[in-house]
């Protein structure tokens, strides 16, 4: 006996009918994601257009240029109005990549409702204090790192009972402007050290104005009696996806501009006078140039440019954290070159910077992790990287 009550399968015509339905709805749906996503990611308009055109914005003034800070609450925040007032914390600076900002630490349109990311979270579960700084990654990287040792000697200056250790995190290109800053900073300890030495060799300071023969005399008033502030309570630098040695991306795109260049056809002479606005930001990348002296170099521009060496600073930890985008049964050798698919993954390493333990300065130490099947941009999502994180900060 047949059960009626047994609910009938929809007929062909109701099937065709529901899926012709879903169909019209599609471009609707789509149109809404696209307007949901643009609100999520407005913020980012400023970030991707300094990142790809930063430097001549800045040096036509333009209001849209950005200009280093710290933020909170999507605002920037001078130093002196950060209100830091819990001694002697341990205090966590975040900085973003290309085309970054600084809520790539915080939050994201497709991630969970109510997740965390990095900051708040690792801020939370270690009673750390977490900055976060947005810059102009369209300028050179030694002008963001000359900028970013001022900015953090300004915050251990202004608030000298509040920060404790010093943890710096960088994501991409900030991993670059950290290890500039941190030159930048011993720079000026070994800059005013030479200079003491010189004024002994020369005797006291005249009491009247210098001669002739005395024209490279300092004032000893002139020099600072410390090196940067901020090195002292620095502890560790977490290096997350940063081309140490260079991006094979833009070294290809250097390729490509100077090759079409050469062929000396207007459509390539063309091609090649696009691709070379790209900004000093981006060009720096090519092997990442950290040194004001090596972009201003004469032979900059070559295919094997000049680059001064960055070492690792004394007594600090660095953590050098590197995705591998490609599967396992890939060749070796593809996986190493692509890496996270921006940043290979002998560059993330820096062997030219880190690869020889002998050379370390006294109390400096080098650990790397590699997270497999994981995108550049992933390495900022990935539960595996905070747990470290949280272990090693």
């Amino acid at each position: 006996m047949s059960d009626d009550s047994a609910p009938q399968p929809p007929s062909r015509f109701r099937r065709a009918l529901g899926a012709v339905g879903r169909a019209a709805l599609l471009p609707v749906q789509g149109a809404s994601y696209l307007v949901r996503a643009g609100q999520a990611h407005q913020h980012f308009f400023l970030p991707v257009l300094n990142g790809a055109l930063g430097d001549q914005l800045a040096a036509r003034f333009d209001p849209r240029a950005i200009r280093m800070s710290f933020r909170r609450g999507g605002r920037d925040v001078a130093v002196t109005d950060l209100g830091l007032t819990e001694p002697h914390q341990k205090t966590v600076v975040y900085v973003h990549g290309l085309m970054g900002d600084e809520l790539i630490w915080q939050t994201g349109f497709q991630d969970a409702p109510g997740s965390r990311r990095y900051g708040p979270r690792l801020a939370e579960e270690t009673h750390s204090r977490a900055l976060y700084l947005r810059y102009n990654s369209g300028l050179h990287l030694s002008e963001n790192g000359r900028e970013f040792n001022r900015l953090l000697s300004e915050l251990v200056n202004t608030w000298p009972d509040a920060i404790g250790e010093l943890v710096l995190v960088g994501h991409s290109m900030g991993g670059l402007i950290i290890r500039s800053a941190g030159y930048y900073a011993s720079r000026s300890a070994s800059l005013n050290e030479e200079l003491r030495m010189k004024n002994e060799e020369l005797g006291p300071e005249p009491k009247e104005s210098p001669t002739k023969n005395s024209s490279f005399f300092i004032p000893h008033s002139s020099l600072s009696e410390a090196p940067a502030p901020w090195l002292a309570h620095l502890r560790s630098v977490f290096l997350i996806g940063t081309p140490n040695d260079g991006s094979w991306l833009e070294q290809n795109s250097h390729f490509t501009a100077r090759l079409l260049e050469r062929i000396n056809l207007f459509p390539t002479r063309f091609l090649s006078k696009a691709l070379n606005q790209r900004s000093n930001g981006i060009k720096d990348l090519r092997y990442s140039i950290l040194v004001d002296e090596d972009w201003q170099d004469a032979h900059a521009n070559d295919f094997v440019p000049p680059r001064t060496p960055v070492p690792p600073l004394p007594g600090v930890q660095y953590h050098i954290l590197l995705g591998s985008w490609l599967r396992t049964t890939r060749p070796a050798a593809l996986r190493e070159y692509f890496g996270d698919g921006l940043v290979g993954q002998g560059s993330a390493r820096g062997h030219a910077t880190f690869g020889d333990e002998a050379t370390l300065p006294t109390g400096a130490s080098v650990r790397s992790a590699a997270f497999s099947q994981q995108h550049h941009g992933g390495l900022l999502t990935h539960p595996e990287v905070f747990q470290y994180l949280k272990q090693w900060a």
